[in-house]
């Protein structure tokens, strides 16, 4: 899969560069008066499908655009399952927060002392503390950005660690904040450890089945495939649903109703004991985006119309891309300000 994404980039280029020309256009026109409006336009500027999510108190709203399968021309199902990519690190956030709060897991404790093995193979292992990783302020090279290593297995965290082994920092920890995937692959591996058995099992007994999140799964092997939207990569005609990613902090698959249901839930405290709200307000924020090849998503909470807003675009692109997702996602945001 790596590879493929590799020799995707120059033929991307063009695709890109058309891109930055359409968001501009975008971005001009007048809002529409509603959600449904501006989600048709976003597939007339080249997004192939789009789900949203408007989840207030008592009330959740759901839209869709476009396809869910653009090959087999099967309309985008606001109910569909979508590879949600980083947003998974607030559940893995939250898992590691209430292992905290039961004191089974420390903030201060270091990553030499959780996985002895890495001592000597990450640099500053014996000062990166729990607390650093997850605040991405460990220092920690992104083993996404480091080339591939011998016998590097989905079963095995640590093998995709090893990508960034006997190499030097970014920064001492706890200096400076970069986001780093490396913080999550070896907090899942922790988490593991500490707890004796898979933390996907620990985060569905204990975060998804409370919340009666039946439509959550933690690595795609668990969700039914024919559920999953497709997704498609600028410049790349296939679709790219099948590539695999089941790794810590950016594995789940989920509906966006319930990526809304549990952030609010995790906002509003009902999911948390005031003990662990406590600490998870230390260490995370109630955001995130995701981007995984085909799919992009953002999921954020907005106190001034109290309402969390999920978006789901099954199309990827390198950087400049983001641009218009974002654009998309305001202009989203600002018709709900505007009809409040």
């Amino acid at each position: 899969m790596k590879k493929r994404i590799t020799l995707l980039f120059s033929s991307m280029t063009f695709a890109c560069f058309s891109v930055i020309l359409s968001s501009c256009a975008f971005g001009l026109q007048p809002l529409p008066d509603t959600i449904q409006e501006q989600l048709n336009d976003a597939i007339d500027q080249g997004m192939d499908g789009v789900i949203v999510c408007v989840n207030r108190p008592d009330d959740i709203q759901l839209y869709s655009a476009g396809w869910k399968n653009r090959e087999n021309q099967i309309p985008a199902d606001p109910n569909a399952l979508f590879k949600i990519a980083s947003i998974s690190k607030l559940y893995i956030a939250a898992a590691t927060t209430q292992l905290i709060a039961d004191e089974k897991l420390s903030l201060d404790k270091t990553l030499a002392e959780y996985i002895p093995e890495v001592s000597s193979r990450i640099e500053y292992a014996n000062q990166i503390t729990l607390k650093t990783m997850l605040q991405h302020r460990s220092g920690i090279l992104d083993y996404s950005f480091e080339p591939e290593v011998p016998n590097e297995t989905f079963d095995d965290y640590l093998s995709f660690a090893a990508r960034i082994y006997d190499k030097s920092a970014v920064f001492e920890p706890n200096k400076k904040y970069q986001y780093s995937n490396t913080n999550y692959l070896l907090i899942g591996e922790i988490l593991d450890r500490t707890l004796g058995y898979s933390h996907h099992i620990y985060i569905r007994d204990e975060l998804l089945s409370p919340l009666g999140l039946s439509n959550t799964y933690n690595i795609p092997a668990e969700a039914n495939m024919e559920e999953l939207m497709s997704g498609y990569l600028k410049g790349y005609e296939p679709d790219v649903k099948d590539w695999e990613f089941p790794l810590p902090g950016g594995s789940m698959i989920a509906t966006a109703e319930d990526v809304s249901i549990f952030l609010r839930a995790l906002i509003d405290g009902s999911l948390l004991s005031p003990e662990e709200h406590t600490i998870y307000k230390s260490v995370y924020s109630y955001e995130h985006t995701g981007w995984l090849p085909g799919y992009t998503s953002i999921a954020r909470y907005h106190a001034d119309i109290d309402a969390v807003v999920v978006q789901f675009v099954n199309t990827s692109g390198k950087e400049i891309y983001w641009l218009e997702l974002k654009r998309l996602y305001n202009r989203i945001v600002r018709i709900l300000e505007s009809s409040n």
